[in-house]
């Protein structure tokens, strides 16, 4: 039998606030609106050699550099297949179009974050943070690891989680 540690976070300062709307359904898309999305994680695995399954210090600062690439931005979905989202230069500004059917928003290209989902849901965010970690703590050398959990609550008491087991193999 393999003993198994995890470590939590769930801190105030692991908060982005950003805009998103995801498509619903083939013909029914959310209006423009945005959340104070809340992230926490845990990481369990085995222990190193120091006694820890991960440095508490070290995620918390790297869940920080993930989550601050989503802060004060507009989330959009490149691989959602009933939007289309384009970048185009339009009076010398780079903006980023996106339309729906007969739907179209066009934001400031600085101020949008596109990300490869199919929609920013709770759980795909959740599911991009977390691998965006595993990314890191693999370049770090964290092959201790065995199981990240990433919870996104999008407002008090409403949230979607994402798990990956055998991350490190």
């Amino acid at each position: 039998m393999t003993e198994s540690y995890s470590v939590s976070l769930k801190k105030a300062v692991h908060v982005f606030s950003a805009g998103h709307f995801i498509t619903l359904t083939d013909a029914i898309c959310e209006a423009v609106h945005g959340h104070n999305w809340t992230v926490a994680c845990s990481v369990s695995g085995v222990l190193g050699n120091h006694g820890m399954v991960i440095d508490f210090i070290f995620l918390r600062d790297t869940l920080s550099k993930i989550i601050s690439q989503l802060d004060h931005c507009m989330l959009l979905p490149t691989e959602n297949t009933f939007l289309q989202v384009t970048t185009q230069t339009e009076r010398g500004q780079e903006e980023v179009l996106v339309t729906f059917g007969e739907r179209r928003w066009v934001f400031p290209a600085d101020e949008c974050r596109l990300l490869p989902l199919a929609n920013t849901t709770a759980e795909l965010l959740a599911e991009w943070i977390g691998n965006e970690l595993i990314h890191t703590l693999k370049r770090n050398n964290y092959s201790q690891t065995r199981n990240i959990r990433i919870e996104v609550d999008e407002c008090f008491g409403q949230s979607a989680s994402w798990e990956n087991t055998a991350i490190m193999e």
